[in-house]
């Protein structure tokens, strides 16, 4: 009997470790060029050794390669960060020299874990979904939104800060990383949502009912508002604006906002040119009925600023950020607030359009009852 496609890619994923601790201890590999073919190599292994081991299955697409062989690579992100903080030692020395110095940094430390810890969690969950014959759509979702917030703060931060002029051959190993998961987000909005039916008069009850008369949703368009304003103001600081709010906001309150790694500076411009109008469409999505693509692009964006605020809150208070731009102590606690509401917004946002869908709907015939299913 097969043991189940989880367990083999929980176990192949598991020799991530064994193969950094092998790489650190051969000094013959340990060469720029050689660490990007040899990385190329193992990747490629670890796809081959899945296709003989699950390719039979009718089930096996696509997608399942991407989640398993990025499931190997979140091995190696988490031992990366357990070997930054100390917990273990002798696994990533010469990647750190040859390879990837820049996943020294605070937030690399903080990516790894996210990685390591959620973004595993959330392919093992989808895989063991996947080949049960339920549902993985929604999780899809959560991770792609999650690992293109990711990339994109992830590689201009390493091209534009303070490790930008020690760029090496393994590096470029991101891109494929970048890209995929767009091609698997793609897949994913194109794949039909399956969601209960809802009896039509409920639907048209609840979409006759103005903002106003929904406190929740006016509680959320209001706090959507504020996060809106937060994500322009820091945009301007890292901009250098010469207003006096923002040199006492970078100075006083955020000076990790100023750090040379980059990523902080990168982070504050994506959430200008993307969150911020994503938020607008949100916004608009909770006012004018019927948008029924609220359900994904909720659960999407939740995924991003989820993970890319673990990042920054945790790479402004990690001991590995110089002392200079950490959050001071007595400033600590209101900016730790702003940025967990930052991030539990959309959270709030994706949580409310999935526990009461009837007013994204599009209306249903009567006569459906709710025990029924539907795609969507």
């Amino acid at each position: 009997m097969r043991p189940p496609e989880v367990v083999i890619v929980f176990v192949l994923s598991l020799l991530a470790p064994g193969v950094l601790f092998t790489m650190n201890n051969l000094p013959g590999i340990q060469k720029p060029f050689l660490i990007l073919g040899t990385g190329v190599v193992i990747l490629g292994s670890v796809l081959l050794l899945l296709h003989l081991s699950v390719g039979h299955n009718k089930k096996v697409t696509p997608l399942f390669y991407v989640f398993a062989e990025f499931s190997f690579t979140c091995m190696v992100g988490l031992t990366n960060a357990l070997q930054q903080d100390g917990f273990i030692s002798g696994f990533m020395d010469f990647y750190l020299r040859m390879g990837e110095p820049h996943l020294s940094t605070a937030y690399a430390v903080m990516m790894c874990y996210w990685e390591g810890v959620v973004h595993f969690t959330i392919f093992l969950t989808i895989i063991h979904r996947m080949f049960a014959g339920k549902s993985y759509r929604s999780l899809g979702l959560l991770w792609a939104g999650s690992s293109i917030g990711h990339q994109i703060i992830h590689i201009p931060g390493v091209v534009i800060g303070k490790h930008g002029s020690n760029i090496r051959p393994a590096f470029w190993r991101n891109l494929p990383f970048f890209l995929v998961p767009f091609w698997a987000a793609s897949v994913l909005f194109r794949t039909p949502r399956v969601m209960p039916v809802i009896p039509a008069d409920k639907v048209a009850e609840e979409q006759k009912k103005h903002l106003l008369s929904r406190p929740v949703d006016l509680l959320l368009s209001l706090f959507l508002l504020g996060v809106m304003a937060f994500c322009v103001f820091r945009a301007l600081v890292v901009l250098d604006c010469p207003m006096d709010a923002c040199f006492t906001y970078i100075y006083q309150y955020e000076p990790y906002l100023k750090d040379p790694v980059g990523f902080p500076k990168v982070t504050m411009l994506v959430y200008f040119f993307y969150v911020v109008p994503l938020l607008v469409i949100l916004i608009y999505g909770l006012m004018m009925p019927g948008c029924s693509w609220m359900l994904d692009w909720t659960i999407f964006l939740a995924g991003a600023v989820a993970q890319t605020q673990w990042c920054h809150i945790g790479g402004s208070l990690h001991s590995r950020t110089p002392f200079t731009y950490r959050v001071p102590a007595d400033k600590r606690w209101p900016v730790l607030m702003l940025n967990v509401l930052l991030a539990v917004a959309p959270v709030l946002l994706a949580l409310r359009c999935h526990a009461n869908p009837a007013y994204f709907m599009k209306p249903i015939p009567k006569g459906q009852t709710s025990n029924k299913k539907k795609t969507n």
